[in-house]
């Protein structure tokens, strides 16, 4: 697995909204600056996380983005999940057919280091990892 742009963008500009939550819509123009994304870019992942039910949006003066659900609520997972990131290590997703056609040597590994790293992004939500940031 490697967590692309796209994944990281996507939990930045999450933590940036739940980050800066007062109950107001926050634009994406705003995120955008704050954080160093591109606005186009945060518009195709934010179409995304909305889709998903991580966001909702405000239309309208005032409008923008506010989260759909509380910071403890959401998990890092289901933000990679819903911007269509893969947290799969197994060339083969999870197929067994990683070595012309059979299940190759270390496709057990693979699966093994593949739920770790999905129990500890399932584990962290975006409230854990903004009060770990504010105690440094």
């Amino acid at each position: 697995m490697q967590l692309t742009t796209k994944g990281r963008y996507a939990i930045t500009a999450m933590l940036d909204l739940a980050a800066n939550n007062t109950g107001k819509p926050i634009t994406l123009d705003i995120i955008s600056q704050r954080q160093n994304i591109s606005l186009s870019y945060l518009e195709q992942l934010f179409a995304k996380l909305r889709r998903a039910d991580l966001v909702k949006s405000v239309r309208g003066p005032g409008g923008g983005y506010l989260l759909k659900a509380q910071e403890k609520d959401i998990s890092l997972t289901q933000i990679i999940e819903a911007v269509d990131e893969n947290i799969d290590l197994r060339r083969c997703k999870g197929l067994g057919t990683c070595n012309n056609g059979k299940q190759c040597i270390s496709h057990q590994l693979w699966c093994d280091v593949s739920e770790q790293i999905r129990d500890f992004l399932d584990g962290k939500t975006l409230k854990m990892v903004i009060d770990n940031h504010e105690g440094l």
